[in-house]
């Protein structure tokens, strides 16, 4: 397996389109929940271990092996909220975009085919990791990673936070990151329909109340 591979496909420049997308901070923000670097790194530990563990999992099956369309439709049913489905596939059409360009792979040809408008980006992400030499853990760790990180570098913008003290809430979350990774891949062995299904319903409802904004500085 290539490390260097896994920097790449971790990085947040990568052209995946995520650096639009706040994962729920923008409204979270709005609200009141996320004030400073405390209340990130509980919002952060709250998404990690619901939706987190959901698209970790998703992505290690899909670098396990599994039916991308198979883990695609899983994806839709632990996914009620529509703003967020629509979102998971325009990110999955972008990612396919990059993967494609990065590392050509019949599957993922296949599964851009298969679904023209975009597959879930978990499920891309699992089959990019794959045709890149990694491992089922390897692509968790991205998507545990992202989970994070997504929010952090929006919140740094949002509320002018400090940089520094929102790369320190990623840094202190990196056991966390560990075993969810470790949980995802365990799971990934076993059948799609017992893929973990964890869930946050305040983030699918901000996420309704967020798509209807007039003006937001996020996509979602």
């Amino acid at each position: 397996m290539s490390r260097a591979a896994l920097l790449v496909l971790a990085d947040g420049r990568f052209p995946a389109g995520g650096h639009a997308h706040s994962g729920g901070a923008e409204p979270a923000v709005r609200e009141g929940r996320i004030r400073d670097a405390a209340d990130l790194a509980e919002f952060c530990r709250g998404r990690l271990h619901t939706t987190g563990l959901t698209a970790a999992a998703l992505a290690a099956a899909a670098a396990h092996g599994h039916d991308p369309l198979a883990l695609d439709e899983a994806a839709d049913a632990r996914t009620p909220s529509p703003a967020l489905r629509t979102t998971a596939r325009r990110l999955g059409r972008q990612l396919m975009r990059a993967a494609r360009a990065t590392w050509p792979d019949p599957r993922l040809d296949a599964l851009a085919r298969a679904r023209p408008r975009g597959a879930h980006q978990p499920v891309v992400l699992g089959l990019t990791a794959a045709a890149a030499g990694l491992g089922p853990e390897d692509a968790a760790h991205c998507v545990a990673y992202e989970t994070v990180s997504g929010p952090a570098t929006a919140v740094v913008r949002l509320l002018s936070l400090d940089p520094f003290e929102a790369t320190a809430v990623l840094a202190r979350l990196t056991p966390e990151l560990d075993r969810i990774a470790r949980q995802a891949a365990a799971a990934a062995h076993g059948p799609v329909e017992a893929l973990p299904a964890a869930c946050a319903p305040l983030l699918d409802i901000t996420a309704e109340a967020h798509a209807a904004w007039p003006v937001r500085l996020f996509a979602s």
